[in-house]
């Protein structure tokens, strides 16, 4: 995992001078380091004349803060380097309140004092409540405040998202999501399949906003594709929450496309992380299938579907180089084709609604007006669409929808 967090810090900017491992039976409470090393560390900062030390794990506010003190330099761990790379990429303004809120969460519990300049302020153990601790209380109370606006101005974007999910539920299409570990290639992946110009880089986090695309051409007609943030081992529970309304197009498709890195020697592992992840949101349960990327990187993979009898499938692509797309898009398309309703339908004059509903919904492939006045339609449609349009005042039973002739269901 060194080389991974190595990768992070170079992606938040820092230039990593050394990386220093340290075995650890049982992490200092104190300084999470033992004091032997804690003096390395010193001895190497000063020569190397290091200005920051990153830590390769989750420190509590007494370890970081005792680590800064005794080494004299910044310390920040592995979940404030996270949220700094956040910081870095977020473009969107809701993307860049999640992860304000993120951190203002993660510095409430490190809002300290500062250090012997301040007791000297409090003057002993009566009188607690001098300047400087009041400049302390008022911090807090400041981030507080700001926390709970954010959370509002985040209640309200939730609010606006789920109705645009719902809007596009209205329209009865698929939805898939791409998930996976950061850099395992989904936006190039979301490029390659929708033809859309998502930023995609070889990086960690490179895109953090969510966008949904359509895929045309499938068997099954248009589906929907949402792109959403790569998930990364340990990733901060503040941050999962900040990005809650992000991470629901997981949880509210009808199917993943769980995206890795073939080449990737830790790949199990990422795959554990990534589903952790998941099942923490609420969508460990949303049927997933793995697809697994960058096979140009690896000699002797080759493009191929593996299928298995419950359904389930294993997709061997290289999103970069087109590898493995059409057999992808031919698979996504006979899955979602077994949702979809094809038949004749005979409506009569008085049932203009229904013929309106179902152009609207754009199922009508076809339309003939017969001698009697009534409207011959062939129709075209997901089950659920049709099921909702039959449960409208003067909609037909679901079998009206599969009438026998040339249009039998597909």
């Amino acid at each position: 995992m060194a080389e991974e967090f190595v990768d992070l810090a170079r992606s938040a900017g820092a230039d990593v001078v050394e990386v220093v491992e340290a075995r650890l039976e049982r992490p200092s409470a104190s300084h999470y380091l033992g004091s032997g090393k804690v003096e390395e560390l010193k001895g190497f900062c000063e020569a190397a004349d290091i200005d920051l030390v990153l830590v390769n794990a989750t420190l509590s506010p007494v370890q970081e803060r005792n680590l800064s003190d005794d080494l004299g330099r910044r310390v920040v761990d592995r979940v404030g380097l996270i949220l700094d790379i956040f910081a870095l990429r977020a473009a969107s303004a809701d993307g860049k309140l999640q992860v304000e809120l993120a951190q203002l969460k993660h510095q409430a519990t490190r809002l300290v004092g500062k250090g012997k300049a301040m007791d000297s302020q409090r003057g002993g153990a009566i009188g607690l409540r001098g300047p400087g601790e009041t400049a302390l209380e008022t911090d807090r109370r400041l981030i507080r405040a700001r926390i709970e606006a954010l959370e509002q101005r985040l209640d309200r974007i939730d609010v606006q998202r789920a109705q645009m999910r719902r809007a596009r539920a209205r329209n009865d299409l698929p939805r898939i999501a791409l998930v996976g570990y950061t850099n395992a290639g989904k936006s190039t992946l979301f490029n390659a399949l929708t033809g859309s110009g998502v930023y995609a880089a070889d990086q960690l986090f490179a895109t953090l906003d969510p966008t949904v695309r359509r895929i045309e051409g499938l068997a099954c007609g248009p589906v929907l594709l949402s792109d959403t943030v790569g998930f990364v081992r340990d990733l901060p529970h503040d941050l999962v929450a900040a990005f809650r309304s992000t991470l629901a197009e997981a949880r509210e498709a009808d199917l993943l496309l769980h995206v890795v890195d073939a080449g990737d020697p830790e790949r199990e592992a990422r795959i554990a992380a990534v589903d952790a992840v998941l099942a923490e949101i609420g969508a460990g349960e949303v049927p997933q299938w793995r697809v697994f990327n960058k096979i140009d990187r690896v000699e002797g993979l080759a493009p191929r579907i593996d299928e298995d009898v419950e359904g389930g499938i294993r997709a061997f692509v290289s999103a970069r180089d087109g590898l493995g797309l059409d057999a992808l898009r031919d698979v996504l398309g006979r899955r979602f084709a077994e949702d979809i309703i094809a038949g004749r339908l005979l409506l009569g004059p008085g049932e203009g609604r229904l013929r309106a509903r179902l152009h609207e919904a754009g199922a009508v492939v076809a339309e003939a007006v017969e001698r009697d006045g009534a409207w011959a339609l062939e129709v075209r449609l997901p089950r659920r669409a049709a099921e909702r349009l039959c449960a409208e005042p003067g909609g037909h039973p679901l079998h009206a929808l599969l009438l026998v002739g040339s249009g039998a269901p597909t």
